[in-house]
């Protein structure tokens, strides 16, 4: 049948123009495709990926975590290594919850060593937290210190005999910067790693406010917020006894790993499975 026979001029100009209209509709770029898939999926719930955040603990610095920041970032990860001040628990919970309240979105909060005690005081209460980690760290709950935990659990190397205590400009009186000695070292913090690794670790440690040992530990984040544990079970530092006993305490899902008390630096892949896991769970 003939268009132009049953069409009015008026009408036929609006059938070609609707004509031309559905054509043009094919012609959506790739591109815009897959846009609207992607808004598809977030509407669906896939939400954006969390920044990561890596707090490292007494004796150590950023540079632990350089095989997890690794790791991390080939995934497509936001990471930050903070350098944590080990000025006392007040003050390290102050400076690591004002950090925290500069990222926008959603958090995974990693704590080795006293760096969980102080990501436990900082996460409380904040909402942008969905996740803490503890690598071979405390997680003390509220009235707690360091000191006494290590008091019941008994077998640290952490102890005044192994300690170098030098003044600092500006310390309250009584207080100090406390260092591993460098002799005790690489059997205390780094035993399982090479011989020529562990030296330079004892060589570029960085110290702690003697009085962060004896402070008391606030309301823990992690009464709230979901928690992870890797538990090295070769620590000399932490008995791995007391991990255990702090993770059970806030209900954190447990690894053990066969690893001295730098578990990010000698199974780093390890440390990494367990925060993506964190994530995976939280998202």
């Amino acid at each position: 049948m003939n268009i132009t026979r049953i069409a009015q001029p008026g009408r036929l100009r609006l059938i070609i123009a609707a004509v031309i209209v559905a054509m043009a509709g094919l012609a959506i770029p790739l591109s815009q495709i897959a846009s609207a898939r992607t808004a598809e999926a977030a509407v669906a719930g896939d939400g954006p990926k969390p920044s990561i955040v890596l707090v490292h603990g007494a004796w150590a610095d950023t540079s632990s975590w350089d095989g997890v920041i690794q790791r991390l970032q080939a995934d497509g990860y936001t990471v930050y290594a903070l350098p944590n001040p080990l000025r006392g628990l007040p003050d390290d919970t102050a400076y690591l919850a004002d950090f925290l309240h500069t990222i926008s979105g959603p958090i995974v909060l990693v704590g080795h060593s006293y760096g969980g005690t102080v990501i436990t005081n900082a996460a409380t209460g904040d909402p942008q937290v969905k996740a803490l980690v503890y690598v071979d760290a405390f997680a003390p709950a509220q009235g707690q210190t360091i000191a006494q935990l290590l008091a019941a659990y008994p077998g640290s190397c952490a102890v005044p005999a192994n300690l170098n205590v030098v003044p600092f400009p500006g310390a309250p009186s009584g207080v100090a910067d406390a260092y591993i000695k460098q002799s005790v070292f690489p059997s205390c913090m780094a035993n399982g790693l090479p011989a020529t690794q562990a030296r330079v670790l004892a060589a570029t440690q960085r110290p702690i406010a003697t009085i962060a040992l004896t402070q008391e530990s606030g309301v823990p984040a992690w009464q709230t917020i979901p928690s992870w544990a890797v538990v090295g079970t070769a620590d000399h530092a932490i008995p791995p006894a007391l991990q255990l006993a702090m993770a059970n305490t806030a209900h954190a899902h447990i690894t053990r790993v066969d690893a001295p008390h730098l578990s990010m630096i000698s199974d780093p892949g390890t440390v990494t499975s367990v925060i993506l896991h964190a994530v995976r769970a939280t998202s």
